[in-house]
C-alpha cells in the first residue's frame, strides 16, 4: 500500500521521529535538516534513491534487507516546536517541498499490488487519492460539512477526548478537534483491513493539520485555549503514532513537522504543450554535463555484462581448443565415414 503526498513549505520549526522500527536508524542530537531534504530522509528510510547525497549525521545507515512497511509524516502548522517524545532536529532553509517523487515511486514500483497514494490536509478540504486500495478510505471525512457531521456523530472523539477550555459550539475548536478524528479515522480504518498493512508493497501517510494555528489566531498564542489544544494534538499525535506503528508490526516511521508559517506556496514547474521549444544554449566553458544519479546504476549493468561476456568468451575458446575430435564427434563421424568410401 502506498500512502501519500504533501505540500509543505518550511519556515523554522522542528523535524520530529515518533516512532521507528531498528532497521532505521536515527541519532540523538541537535543537527539541523534543511526544509527541502525532508522528502529526501523519507525516500531514504525507505531505501529509495536521491538524486542527491544527504550528508546529514541524524540519518545513520540503517539495515538495506529491511525497509519499513510505512512512513507517517504529519506537518502541523502553527507552532514552532511540539513536546513530543522522540528524536527532535530543527529545520532550517524555509523553502517548499513536496513528496511527490516518493508517492510517484511507490505507485510506479508497486502498482501491481495495492498501493494508495493519499494527500489529505483536512482543513482545506484537499485530497488525493490513487490506488487499487482506495476505496478502503473512502469513508474519510473531507469537506467541512463532513468533518463537522463527524463529530457529532455517536463514535466520535468527543465523547472521550478532554476538552478543557475548549467548546463544541465554535466553529476553530470544532476544526480543530475534526483534524484529530480525522486521524483516528484512518487508525480505525486501517485497522478494519489489516491485510493494507501486511502486504509487501510500502505506504506513506501526508497528512497536513492547520487547526491548532487557527486556534492561536482566535485567541492568542498565550490563551488557555491555545495551550489545552496544543497538549491535545500532541496527545493525539503519540496515540496515533503508538497506533500505526503497532499496526504495521513495529515496521512503521511516524514522522511529524512543526512549523509556525510557510514561508510561500508550492508552487510546480507547468509547461504549455504550444508552447515553442527553446534552442538550448551552447556551453562556452567546455564543462561536462551534470552528474546523473543513474550513472551508477548503468555502469554496473553494463560492466559486469561486459565481464559476463568476455568470461563466456575465455571458456568457449579454451573448451574449443582442447576438443577431442575422437570424442563422439559429428565431424570426426562424417570425416571418418568420407574416408571409408574413398
Amino acid at each position: 500500500t502506498a500512502f501519500c503526498v504533501c505540500f509543505l513549505g518550511v519556515c523554522g520549526g522542528e523535524f520530529s521521529i515518533l516512532r521507528s522500527p531498528q532497521s532505521v536508524v536515527f541519532r540523538d542530537g541537535s543537527w539541523p535538516i534543511p526544509g527541502e531534504r525532508i522528502p529526501d530522509v523519507a525516500a531514504l528510510t525507505m531505501g529509495f534513491s536521491v538524486e542527491e547525497d544527504l550528508p546529514w549525521p541524524g540519518l545513520a545507515v540503517g539495515d538495506l534487507f529491511h525497509r519499513p512497511r510505512a512512513t507517517v509524516l504529519v506537518t502541523v502548522k502553527g507552532v514552532d516546536k511540539l513536546p513530543v517524545k522522540g528524536f527532535s532536529y530543527p529545520i532550517e532553509n524555509a523553502v517548499p517541498f513536496s513528496l511527490d517523487n516518493v508517492a510517484n515511486a511507490i505507485h510506479t514500483l508497486f502498482s501491481e499490488e495495492t498501493p494508495v497514494v493519499l494527500q489529505l490536509a483536512p482543513s482545506e478540504e484537499r485530497v488525493y487519492m490513487v490506488g487499487k486500495a482506495n476505496a478502503v478510505f473512502e469513508d474519510l471525512s473531507v469537506t467541512l460539512r463532513q468533518l463537522r457531521n463527524r463529530l457529532f456523530q455517536d463514535n466520535s472523539i468527543l465523547s472521550s477526548l478532554p476538552l478543557n477550555s475548549l467548546s463544541r459550539n465554535n466553529e476553530v475548536d470544532l476544526l480543530f478537534l475534526s483534524e484529530l478524528q480525522v486521524l483516528h479515522d484512518i487508525a480505525s480504518l486501517l485497522s478494519r483491513h489489516k491485510h493494507l498493512a501486511k502486504d509487501h508493497s510500502p505506504d506513506l501517510y501526508s497528512l497536513e493539520l492547520s487547526g491548532l494555528e487557527e486556534v492561536g489566531k482566535r485567541y492568542g498564542e498565550d490563551s488557555q485555549q491555545f495551550k489545552d489544544a496544543s497538549q491535545i494534538l500532541v496527545d493525539s499525535l503519540q496515540k496515533f503514532a503508538d497506533e500505526m506503528f503497532n499496526l504495521y508490526g513495529g515496521n512503521a516511521v511516524v514522522e511529524v513537522v512543526a512549523v509556525k508559517e510557510f514561508n510561500s506556496p508550492l508552487s510546480r514547474k507547468t509547461r504549455s504543450i504550444l508552447q515553442a521549444s527553446q534552442p538550448k544554449k551552447e556551453n562556452p566553458y567546455n564543462l561536462a554535463y551534470p552528474y546523473n544519479y543513474d550513472y551508477s546504476v548503468i555502469f554496473n549493468i553494463v560492466l559486469w555484462m561486459m565481464i559476463g561476456l568476455a568470461l563466456a568468451v575465455i571458456v568457449i575458446s579454451y573448451n574449443l581448443w582442447n576438443m577431442d575430435p575422437g570424442y563422439d564427434s559429428i565431424i570426426y563421424r562424417m570425416t571418418n565415414q568420407k574416408i571409408r568410401m574413398d
